[in-house]
């Protein structure tokens, strides 16, 4: 017999799907850093936020909050806040200011 024997198909409920699997990150170890970063960017820096312990939709939200106060765009990918241009200092103060440990990694 092979490993292949799972219903599909059940007359009460029709078509039976598996749970898509939620990715799970990695836990942090609770200091948010903030870096800087152009490769791969043509040249346009964007400041990286990562370490933040959140759900997806709350980091979505912070990461609205960010924007506005910073004045620029910006987005979430994999679990990493992404603002453009060169606006470390900015969401240093406005992350602390929320409570966390935060740090300015790399160059």
């Amino acid at each position: 017999m092979s490993d292949n024997n799972h219903l599909v198909y059940s007359t009460e409920t029709g078509r039976i799907k598996a749970e898509p699997e939620k990715p799970s990150r990695p836990k942090g170890d609770g200091i948010v850093r903030i870096q800087r970063q152009t490769k791969g960017r043509k040249g346009k820096g964007v400041s990286l936020v990562t370490g933040l312990d959140l759900d997806d939709g709350a980091l979505k939200l912070l990461a609205a909050e960010l924007k506005k106060v910073c004045g620029c765009g910006g987005a979430v990918k994999d679990g990493v806040i992404e603002i453009q241009g060169d606006k470390r200092d900015a969401l240093k103060a406005h992350l602390e200011k929320k409570g966390h440990i935060v740090k300015l990694a790399g160059g």
